[in-house]
């Protein structure tokens, strides 16, 4: 079974800076496309970044040119580098594996990033 472990989330002040680690594990890693979720109270759940298995990455137009997508396959694990934070970038954010087939998407449990003004 899929295994996605997320840490790096918590508390910080507009402008600073987080770092989120999604650790997958029960899968080979690289096979797998990867991206970053965010889901805000009352709103949608929505795309933050993702990346493919051959490196292509893909940003929601609010975090570009702030956040980085990036992945390591020898670890298992995709990153999220969150840069000049803003107080809008607070939610709960999703670490996302997707199975190319059968197409099939596996989640994490979500980790709390709230940016205070």
């Amino acid at each position: 079974q899929v295994q996605l472990v997320e840490s790096g989330g918590g508390l910080v002040q507009a402008g600073g800076s987080l770092r989120l680690s999604c650790a997958a594990s029960g899968r080979i890693f690289s096979i797998y496309d990867m991206g970053w979720y965010r889901q805000a109270p009352g709103k949608q759940r929505e795309l933050v970044a993702d990346i493919t298995t051959s490196g292509s990455t893909n940003y929601a137009d609010s975090v570009k040119g702030r956040f980085t997508i990036s992945r390591d396959n020898l670890k298992n694990t995709v990153y999220l580098q969150m840069n000049s934070l803003k107080p809008e970038d607070t939610a709960v954010y999703y670490c996302r594996m997707r199975r190319p087939f059968p197409p099939n998407d596996y989640w994490g449990q979500g980790t709390q990033v709230t940016v205070s003004s």
